[in-house]
């Protein structure tokens, strides 16, 4: 039996991946540390992201979800105020 093996054509397309725990906690963190606004898409909504999500917001970020984006209002690296009360962090 014999094979032939031809090279095939490039590969086009799109694919939508869904949100990394890893890669959300990373992002949250960035763009608040940073100055300015970022958007976040395919942000994963899991509980210990939401938690470092709402921690940040407690140290003075804006963030706002807008569709299936994150907005985050950067404060820079000494932008951040003291929280008023323990911040709850979950497993984050």
């Amino acid at each position: 039996m014999d094979f032939v093996v031809e090279p095939g054509e490039g590969l086009n397309g799109e694919i939508i991946l869904p949100g990394d725990k890893s890669i959300s906690h990373r992002a949250i963190m960035c763009a608040s540390l940073a100055s300015g606004t970022s958007t976040i898409k395919g942000f994963l909504e899991s509980e210990d992201c939401l938690a470092t999500m709402r921690s940040f917001q407690e140290l003075g970020v804006d963030i706002t979800k807008e569709g299936n984006f994150l907005k985050i209002e950067g404060k820079g690296l000494y932008g951040l105020r003291k929280p008023e009360g323990i911040l709850d962090v979950g497993n984050s």
